[in-house]
């Protein structure tokens, strides 16, 4: 059953680990078959070296299991909230990069201080609030999910494609498993970037707007230019 969708979550959590984004088994990327509701994630605990795509687990949008041996990660709650809240998803990608967590940990957003983050994000990456005693306690991974949601309340997930949940780290999406992946891998170096910058100079503000707008959108808005024109593009 969705032998496709499970290949590809497999190689994405495989990439996960080629990217240097994960060390042991700290992270997870899963992916959606709209049409049918289903959702494929890595199990979990299951080392990456011996992960294999047959290991796949297939849940529904309740986290139940409907196909699989093991049990998929954790983080499933988490990740089946973001699914029905941001239609637009296709592919989740968690992990706990060093940098990106530092943010996490700090309870900081990462603020745009240059054009590389401008390509790929519009505007600083949000933080969620700190979840209070109850929702740890009671429900914590769904509850982790819905504060993410809360956060993104009027914001486009696909403009803002990566959330830092404070206190815990990061998540990262996109139309594909393999998307939410590259996400994730900018994300990390733009954190890394924001970091050594702060050290420079502590003062530093975030690029002036215009030029913020100009590099988001010159690859995501209506009239964007950057890359190749796709083949049904006509001069």
């Amino acid at each position: 059953m969705l032998s496709e969708l499970k290949e590809a979550v497999w190689k994405s959590n495989l990439d996960l680990v080629k990217s240097g984004l994960v060390i042991l088994t700290f992270g997870n990327v899963s992916g959606i078959d709209r049409r049918r509701g289903i959702v494929a994630i890595k199990p979990s605990g299951v080392p990456y070296d011996s992960l294999k795509a047959d290991d796949i687990v297939l849940v529904d949008l309740e986290g139940r299991v409907v196909e699989g041996w093991l049990s998929p990660s954790s983080d499933t709650p988490t990740h089946v909230e973001l699914y029905k809240a941001f239609p637009q998803v296709g592919g989740i990608a968690h992990a706990h990069s060093e940098y990106a967590t530092m943010f996490a940990q700090a309870g900081r957003e990462i603020p745009c201080f240059g054009t590389t983050h401008a390509d790929q994000f519009h505007g600083p990456v949000p933080l969620t609030r700190l979840l209070v005693e109850a929702e740890v306690v009671e429900d914590y991974e769904r509850n982790t999910g819905k504060i993410i949601v809360e956060r993104f309340a009027g914001v486009d997930p696909l403009e803002l494609p990566a959330v830092l949940v404070a206190g815990h780290g990061p998540f990262a999406w996109g139309r594909t498993p393999a998307e939410s992946v590259e996400t994730a891998l900018v994300l990390e170096r733009v954190a890394k970037m924001a970091y050594g910058t702060m050290a420079l100079d502590r003062n530093l503000a975030p690029l002036d707007r215009y030029i913020q707008e100009k590099h988001y959108l010159r690859k995501h808005g209506p009239r964007a230019y950057y890359g190749q024109k796709k083949e049904t593009d006509h001069d």
